[in-house]
Order: C-alpha cells, then sequence, then structure tokens
C-alpha cells in the first residue's frame, strides 16, 4: 500500500476544522497533528496538538490555515525546515510579491510553496484562465456573493476595539462589490474610530464599504457564498462568445478542500513557489494519472 502524506494544519480556525474533516475523507492523507500559538488541550478529535511544527516528527505538507497576514511568516518557517506548504492568502494586489518572495526560500531549502489556494484566488483563478484561453480578446466579470467573506470578516476582527465582525460581499454586477461590515464592539470602544480603520484597510479601501454597529455577529452569521464568473470575447476572429461559470458554496469547507489537493499537487511539483493556475489540474487528484485520463478526458 503506498505511504500516506503525512499533513500538519497550522491554526484551527474555521479553515483549520474543515482541512481537518478534508483530510479524514482522503484516502491518500493523514493528519498528524495540529500546530496552535496556545496549547490549552494535548489533542483534540485525537489529533496530537503541538505549539511547534518540529515536535510533530515527519510532516511532508503543512495547511496554513492562519490569517492572511500570518501565512509568508508561517511559510518560511516551515520551508526553512523543508517542509512543503499550502495556504489561502487572499491580497489579490500582493500574491506576485508573496510568490516571489516565497519562491526564493522554497527554493533555498527543497521545498515547494502553493500560494493563495482556495476558491477565489485558486480554484476561480484556473477558470478564469481557462475563459480567457478561449477568448483571449475580451472582458471578464467575476462577481462574488451574496455571501460572508472569511478574510475581510478575520481583516475587521484584528482593528482595535473589535470583538466580532462579519463582511458580507454583495455583488453589484460587472465585477463591482459592496461590502457590508457588521461590527460587535468591545466595551468602550468608539464607533467612527472603527469604521474609518475598516475603511482604510488594504482589504475595503477599493469598494464601496459600509459599517454597521450590532449587538452580535453571532446572530447574523452564515458562511455561504457564492461566484458568477462570466467571460464575453473573441475565438480567433469570432466574436460574441459567452461563458459563464456559477457556483454557490459553504465558504471555509471548499476553501478547505482546495488546501488539501494542493497538499497532493505540492509533492509532484518542482522546489518553488506557485499560485494554482500554475499547477497542472491532474496533480491535484488522487489516484492513477492513467486512471484519471480515462476518466475524465
Amino acid at each position: 500500500m503506498e505511504q500516506k502524506t503525512k499533513v500538519a494544519v497550522i491554526g484551527y480556525g474555521n479553515i483549520g476544522r474543515y482541512a481537518l474533516e478534508a483530510l479524514e475523507a482522503a484516502p491518500d492523507m493523514e493528519c498528524v497533528g495540529i500546530v496552535r500559538r496556545n496549547v490549552t488541550e494535548p489533542t483534540i478529535k485525537g489529533y496530537k496538538v503541538v505549539n511547534d511544527i518540529r515536535q510533530l516528527g515527519q510532516v511532508d505538507v503543512a495547511i496554513l490555515a492562519t490569517p492572511t497576514r500570518k501565512v509568508e511568516e508561517y511559510a518560511k518557517q516551515c520551508l526553512a525546515l523543508g517542509i512543503n506548504t499550502v495556504d489561502s492568502f487572499d491580497i489579490h494586489t500582493k500574491i506576485v510579491d508573496l510568490r516571489r518572495s516565497l519562491d526564493a526560500e522554497a527554493k533555498a531549502h527543497g521545498a515547494v510553496s502553493i500560494i493563495s489556494a482556495g476558491w477565489d484566488p485558486g480554484s476561480d483563478s484556473i477558470v478564469r484562465t481557462l475563459m480567457e484561453s478561449l477568448a483571449p480578446r475580451g472582458i471578464s466579470y467575476t462577481n462574488f456573493g451574496p455571501g460572508r467573506s472569511m478574510g475581510h470578516s478575520v481583516a475587521v476582527r484584528a482593528i482595535p476595539g473589535v470583538r466580532d465582525a462579519l463582511s458580507m460581499t454583495i455583488p453589484v454586477g460587472t465585477g463591482i462589490h459592496r461590502r457590508m461590515v457588521y461590527v460587535e464592539l468591545e466595551e468602550g470602544a468608539d464607533f467612527k474610530t472603527v469604521e474609518a480603520a475598516i475603511k482604510a484597510d488594504a482589504y475595503f479601501v477599493n469598494d464601496e464599504t459600509h459599517v454597521m454597529q450590532v449587538p452580535c455577529v453571532d446572530d447574523l452569521n452564515d458562511v455561504g457564498h457564492g461566484v458568477n464568473l462570466v467571460r464575453k470575447g473573441v475565438s480567433g476572429k469570432t466574436h460574441n462568445q459567452l461563458f459563464e461559470f456559477n457556483m454557490k458554496i459553504k465558504n471555509p469547507a471548499l476553501t478547505a478542500q482546495v488546501l488539501v489537493n494542493m497538499c497532493r499537487a505540492a509533492l509532484r511539483q518542482q522546489p518553488g513557489a506557485y499560485t494554482m493556475i500554475e499547477i497542472p489540474v491532474i496533480d491535484m487528484l488522487p489516484g492513477d494519472k492513467e486512471d484519471i485520463i480515462r476518466h475524465l478526458v
């Protein structure tokens, strides 16, 4: 029997929990433990919990289920140990810089880092790439939601004075979005100060953003999300080619599945850092390559 890939999960928030479920469902993977900054219990669901990945023994791949702004720090720590990493970094404007930074680190230690491996950026990026290849000239629109953005919500929770937060993405159309941010404040926090900090954050600065104070964010919370991708363009010299892709999802569950798929793909790449559009799609699936070709081609 082929040896299973040994995976560690770093962080145990929404993504970490669903990543563990996806690993349990994967026929070729096993979770060897969970890494948390503060270890409050020695095991979770029977898995060892540590505060240093080196305490887990052999680890082939680390899933970085951390806030986006911590990804680079944790990735470099793992790559320096020769451990491959996958993450769901989601600040689109900084992906190229992160790839460049982690590419050097990964190559220096003979490891692989697959970045921005969620559904957007991630699987949607692959769909956008395919659509553009089918109609090289044209216009694409990515319309998110309505639904909760995990990255935006985490970013708001990090702002001083915020106890809890929910950021909803509302599609206006033609790739334009409205951000509806609901905040539950710490006692004594000033709403106007918090509102200004949210609107100045890189996650929100380019979108129409509305911030509202609520007594309890949990009463509003729902992890559903979705996307509508549209491209209208030209194939060769033929105009009016129209492609559309729709998806309604449970946000953290799909992100976690993509991360687990990328654990598999990471072991099939040469050292370096990659985005998902650089990875052969077949490398994301378990099983024999020829069997997959027979089934899908």
